[in-house]
């Protein structure tokens, strides 16, 4: 019984607009950024970045829907979508990418078909390269 008031989804977390964060941030649930983060962001949850969102560091997530700046490096393990006012300076490591008209990408992006994560492929991609 003591399970019964336990969420499966954990609950999410927002950085409002006019906020602004110094310093990496972990979480296992998902996070909203409509404000400033300067630092890396680690989440085993779903990232939105919103139109205001900016982001000057690394995100690692499940999944990420951007709107706003990324400029950093930034790992998807699953799924990542860059909306149509989506500005992503950096490198993208995802399995599958859904980018809008009008989106911008300056940066390198590297596919992998393995759910396991970006962050695996790209270090397994490395290692690829080295044994060559």
């Amino acid at each position: 019984m003591a399970k019964y008031n336990e969420t499966e989804t954990p609950a999410i977390n927002l950085i409002s607009q006019g906020t602004e964060i110094t310093g990496d941030v972990k979480s296992s649930g998902d996070i909203r950024i409509d404000g400033l983060l300067t630092g890396n962001l680690n989440t085993k949850g779903k990232v939105v970045i919103g139109q205001t969102g900016k982001v000057n560091g690394e995100v690692i997530c499940k999944n990420s829907e951007v709107s706003g700046t990324v400029e950093g490096r930034i790992v998807v393990n699953q799924l990542l979508i860059l909306k149509a006012s989506s500005k992503i300076f950096g490198d993208i490591v995802t399995s599958k990418l859904s980018i809008e008209p009008g989106a911008i990408f300056s940066g390198n992006c590297k596919m992998s078909e393995n759910n396991n994560g970006g962050a695996g492929s790209a270090k397994s991609g490395e290692a690829e390269k080295a044994a060559k």
